[in-house]
């Protein structure tokens, strides 16, 4: 089942991106990885009236998903396709997002083969496109990080926070930080990491905390599809990690601020 996306949001959305990006855009060849993801999706419906859009998926039971909103589907594996088969789907491509994971499903073995080695094999994907490489966007999640490091500007709740989670999703947390300290040794071609706080399905607003931020607040899968869409257009935001969390600032605002400031929110 598609996700509810409302007619305002869109609305709201296409209004943010002529006012904040309009002298950057251009039509681009988008191709999603983890197409059929809720967060994926949303980026997809977003993307495709301006761009041309394409979504892997790993089952051709979910083509029709992908059609209904104006995109093509590709259908690979992070697990069972080649690097080979991913770099040819990445020929030609301007961006390549990674909204994938296990999403708990498998067990540890699967966690570690989707969100870590299928993130790698992408990058490696990435670096065997002959000629041009697309630029990546890659989704991970706020307070991915060496747990002997607490960041200096968590307060109380966010440490206690941060220990909830890890507790409750040790397994993703290790390897998403695993996937991410691999991407930011490389240099062949260009990366940005979005990293969202935990997810909620209530309506976008169109504004969120970004940057150094609390780790506290839900942000909901409308806005982190929008900071998504924006990104498209940045390559000023190459080897940027970016927090983002609900808050009051409007998303584009808030990513131009960051983005100029230039300090990355990965801390190793």
């Amino acid at each position: 089942m598609l996700p509810p996306i409302r007619i305002s949001f869109l609305h709201r959305f296409t209004t943010s991106y002529k006012r904040y990006y309009s002298h950057f855009s251009m039509s681009k060849k988008v191709i999603i990885v983890g197409g059929h993801g809720n967060v994926s999706l949303r980026l997809a419906r977003i993307l495709a009236p301006n761009h041309t859009v394409t979504s892997i998926i790993r089952s051709a039971d979910h083509e029709k998903d992908i059609t209904d909103i104006s995109a093509k589907p590709l259908i690979l594996s992070l697990e069972d396709s080649s690097v080979e088969d991913f770099s040819k789907a990445f020929t030609g491509q301007d961006v390549v997002y990674f909204s994938a994971g296990a999403g708990g499903k498998g067990g540890t073995d699967r966690t570690k083969a989707v969100d870590y080695e299928g993130a790698v094999k992408v990058f490696d994907a990435l670096e065997g496109v002959n000629g041009s490489k697309p630029r990546l966007i890659l989704v991970s999640a706020v307070d991915i990080r060496d747990p002997e490091k607490i960041p200096a500007h968590y307060n109380e709740a966010d440490i206690a926070q941060s220990k909830r989670t890890r507790g409750a999703i040790a397994t993703y947390m290790h390897w998403k930080y695993e996937a991410d300290k691999n991407l930011v040794k490389r240099n062949a071609f260009k990366w940005t990491i979005l990293r969202p706080g935990g997810l909620n399905f209530n309506p976008g607003t169109g504004k969120a905390s970004i940057g150094r931020t609390h780790i506290t607040t839900t942000i909901s899968r409308d806005d982190v599809a929008e900071a998504l869409a924006l990104l498209v257009d940045r390559e000023d935001a190459a080897s940027l990690a970016i927090d983002i969390v609900g808050g009051d600032t409007p998303i584009g605002e808030g990513l131009d601020a960051f983005i100029k400031k230039g300090e990355t929110d990965f801390l190793g």
